[in-house]
């Protein structure tokens, strides 16, 4: 098979499903572009702040897309070419994008809120709760998956480095300059865009690599790392999302547009054949010698390639707190994703042309993107480019679809844990005062979890805690994140389709794909329980407790909002 035709087959697919089929759910929901959005509704200058769609695409793409359509479809190789290019197509096309545009549809109808606000029209508060501490916890763990690999590609490539942290200061001044100096996007565009590339080649002169400044182990270079990410992470937190979240992510999706279109260039003029399994049975030895089934590892470990929870919490998170208007939901919800699927294919091609000997054996090194980065930099340098330049740059872009993955991520894990307590305080409110009382005053410990930096204090100890506090669970974090993501996006879906319903709307969109997912993000969660609960037994606590009780919790809370939802269900029908 032909790695161009591939994509040109894959991209395809995906213009027909967005003049097609998204106008169908567009029209199916009720998208009505007179109707004014929260943005407006509800503009606060900090959350709710009303963006240009090609600020907010670029905010939103960058946001959602991370290294998940890069790792995934890398790990997920083994299994064959066409079993990963078949569910990335149809993954995108009728689950993925179909959930992040009904998400963000949803979240918009509902001032803004969380997906979890959803949940409590249809479900109650005890629903919301439970559906708040999934999301939590699903949130903790991509921040922690992330951060990670930022720290591990700021050691391997410090000019990566030097460059991200300039562009933090570069986005600070892009957001003043449009906002409180009033330019032009396009202006602003036309200055800061060329200095972002230019932070590259500054990157290259002046490496910030810490091994070599402090004369400390690699190890010790990424737990100072950690550390500086997340206090990054702190601050872009509690900043104004138009001072550097907005920014960071639109001026870094230029990198990733550079990126995609560098890499399809290559691809098309070098036109690889793929060398790996188009399918390699039902059962697969991956690289560790270890026996897995391709259902459900296949659906699960291509994750963020195909359908995504996340990609919930930021559309209803920051997404749709910035939607000029209604019409902009097709767009930024259903095309996002689409591109994120053609960087899924991007990577898959990028390794397939490997045997798959070479395959297993990278695999086995544990570093995906790294095969991914020389893949595409191998094809470059058929083009006349030079490949380590190439590896470089194409480092650097996947560098910064996870850094605006790491603080948008920490964001809305702040925003979800102070809604847990707000909704906590109004149930306890409700229980022991008198219908006609007035609301008593929130107790302290309500108030404090409240705030927005206590909140994002939470959030950033317990990815300390992850990350360098327990290195066992660290190892583990992609297993888990995979995983609950992935019922992430199965208990959305749960959520839309029995508002759809409730609204006598097209709810089939909806509940045929939750059903699918359920199932099988399900079966993985329980597995991933039943082998880290056997690691525990035989090895000890640090070896599997943490990671099976984790599993063991998101499973339990899954099943609950699940009869909470059949309970739902049979009342409405």
């Amino acid at each position: 098979m032909n790695g161009a035709l591939l994509l040109l087959v894959g991209i395809a697919c995906f213009t027909l499903a967005y003049f097609l089929y998204s106008r169908f759910i567009a029209k199916a929901i009720g998208v009505d572009p007179s109707k004014p959005t929260p943005a407006h509704t509800m503009g606060d200058g900090v959350d709710y702040v009303p963006a240009h769609p090609m600020v907010l695409y670029g905010h939103h793409f960058a946001a959602i897309a991370g290294a998940g359509p890069i790792i995934g479809p890398v790990l997920a190789a083994q299994f064959g070419w066409a079993a990963v290019a078949l569910w990335v197509v149809l993954g995108c096309i009728f689950i993925g994008s179909m959930h992040d545009m009904v998400t963000l549809f949803l979240s918009v109808r509902h001032e803004g809120k969380s997906i979890g606000s959803v949940i409590e029209t249809v479900m109650g508060r005890s629903g919301k709760m439970i559906f708040l501490m999934f999301c939590f916890s699903a949130l903790v763990l991509v921040m922690a998956v992330f951060t990670g690999q930022v720290a591990d590609a700021f050691v391997s490539n410090p000019e990566v480095a030097t460059s991200s942290l300039l562009g933090i200061f570069e986005a600070a001044l892009f957001g003043v300059c449009v906002y409180k100096f009033k330019w032009n996007v396009f202006l602003a565009s036309f200055v800061f865009v060329p200095i972002l590339f230019l932070l590259v080649w500054v990157g290259v002169l002046f490496p910030c690599d810490l091994t070599a400044i402090f004369g400390v182990t690699q190890e010790a270079c990424k737990n100072i790392w950690v550390v500086v990410l997340f206090v990054y992470c702190f601050v872009a937190s509690t900043l104004p999302v138009w001072l550097l979240l907005q920014p960071r992510d639109y001026l870094n999706s230029y990198l990733l547009y550079a990126m995609l279109a560098l890499g399809l260039v290559a691809v098309f003029w070098v036109c690889p054949h793929l060398n790996i399994n188009a399918f390699s049975g039902i059962k697969v030895m991956n690289a560790k010698g270890v026996t897995q089934g391709v259902f459900p590892l296949l659906f699960v470990t291509v994750a963020c390639g195909a359908c995504s929870g996340f990609h919930a919490l930021v559309a209803s998170g920051t997404t749709s707190k910035q939607l000029d208007s209604e019409s902009h939901i097709r767009p930024v919800g259903y095309g996002c994703m689409l591109l994120e699927g053609v960087v899924a294919l991007l990577a898959l091609v990028a390794v397939a042309w490997h045997s798959q000997e070479d395959l297993m054996a990278g695999l086995a090194g544990g570093k995906p993107v790294v095969m991914f980065a020389q893949g595409l930099a191998s094809f470059c340098a058929k083009i006349g480019l030079p490949e380590k330049t190439s590896e470089s740059f194409m480092l650097l872009a996947v560098a910064a679809f996870l850094m605006t993955s790491v603080d948008a991520c920490t964001r809305l894990a702040r925003f979800v844990w102070q809604e847990i307590w707000s909704t906590a305080s109004a149930g306890q409110s409700n229980s022991f005062a008198a219908p006609d009382a007035p609301a008593p005053k929130p107790s302290l410990l309500v108030r404090l979890n409240k705030n927005m930096y206590v909140a994002t204090g939470v959030v950033i100890a317990i990815g300390v805690y992850l990350l360098v506090l327990n290195p066992s669970m660290a190892h583990n974090l992609w297993t888990m994140f995979a995983s609950a993501n992935q019922m992430l996006a199965a208990l959305t879906l749960l959520t839309a389709s029995l508002w759809l319903l409730k609204k006598h709307l097209n709810f089939w969109i909806a509940l045929l794909p939750m059903v699918f997912m359920i199932v099988t993000s399900g079966t993985a969660v329980f597995q991933l329980f039943l082998q880290s609960l056997d690691k525990w037994m035989k090895k000890g606590f640090a070896e599997g407790g943490v990671t099976a009780i984790g599993s063991a919790a998101l499973f339990c809370l899954a099943v609950t909002l699940l009869v909470l939802g059949a309970m739902k269900l049979r009342k409405i029908l």
